[in-house]
């Protein structure tokens, strides 16, 4: 690979995510405030999305270490689940072990009995769900009801939903009006602007062991920007591959031409339009001078 040649001491754009890679853009950090202050204030709904890729899972797992100790938190990656399946998954991560058989009404008043528990412990209980576009209407009503349960003053169970904007088309349906009302806090996570990208790459590259700023030329990052759309998952896999192509060719700089080839190598990023300044100037005289020659024969 790459590293040696580099001078890195690890990959720098890997697709997991890794909250020691976390970069503090404004845009995800303006969501992760909006989280922080919004589960302390106790609001009980909060909704973020985001384009695929954009770093909602990445935020997710920030926030489980940025949460004070008061807060309990039950997290739910997969939640293409029935709504006695996902009761089952949120008794599970609450330590509790569902009743057998399956009695949904029983499983019910044993979350309730665990929650006040942890209200009377001073605790916060937190439902963190990811990828909630897969949530069915009917397990969405599920999550409400059990919002339901509080006290005269508190809410016993908040809810973080992150997911893609297929969930904010669900949610507009007329049959979870009454769960769209209950959505206090939403917060959509932006693409990267041309500079955020350049910042992004570079903090990446250093947290990896790099020394020297950034490898890629301008015209480089110009074409990263323009092909992944400012998107995090793309822009990594544009960075990753075109490194490995300037690595192929034994060069230390990573240049417009090492990210075509990356762009080749890339079904999901293919077809995006790149804007050439001198072939729209080329074509916009062309025009001009067609319009020229017809009013002239006319």
């Amino acid at each position: 690979m790459y590293l040696e040649h580099f001078k890195l001491n690890t990959l720098p754009f890997t697709l997991t995510p890794n909250t020691g890679f976390y970069c503090n853009l404004p845009g995800h950090q303006a969501a992760l405030n909006v989280l922080l202050v919004s589960l302390r204030a106790g609001e009980g709904f909060i909704k973020i999305t985001g384009e695929v890729g954009s770093g909602k899972t990445l935020l997710c797992r920030l926030l489980l270490e940025k949460l004070d100790p008061e807060f309990v938190t039950a997290y739910i990656p997969n939640p293409d689940l029935t709504p006695s399946g996902l009761r089952s998954a949120v008794a599970l991560e609450l330590g509790i072990t569902p009743p057998l058989p399956a009695d949904q009404h029983r499983l019910l008043t044993i979350i309730s009995e665990k929650l006040i528990t942890l209200h009377k412990q001073n605790k916060r209980t937190v439902l963190l769900i990811d990828e909630a576009q897969t949530l069915s209407f009917e397990s969405l009503e599920a999550i409400r009801l059990l919002t339901n349960l509080e006290t005269e003053t508190t809410k016993l169970l908040q809810v973080v939903l992150f997911g893609q904007p297929e969930l904010d088309t669900k949610i507009k349906k007329t049959d979870l009006r009454q769960l769209q009302q209950r959505i206090t806090f939403s917060y959509y996570l932006p693409q990267l602007s041309r500079e955020e990208l350049e910042a992004y790459l570079c903090h990446r590259l250093t947290m990896a062991g790099y020394t020297m700023g950034t490898p890629f030329t301008k015209k480089a990052l110009h074409l990263i920007h323009t092909k992944s759309r400012g998107i995090p998952r793309l822009i990594n896999i544009l960075a990753h591959k075109s490194m490995m192509a300037s690595f192929g060719k034994n060069e230390t700089k990573v240049d417009r031409r090492s990210v075509i080839t990356a762009i080749k190598d890339t079904d999901s990023v293919k077809n995006v339009l790149v804007y050439n300044k001198k072939l729209i100037w080329f074509s916009l005289s062309t025009f001009m001078m067609i319009l020229g020659i017809l009013f002239v024969v006319r």
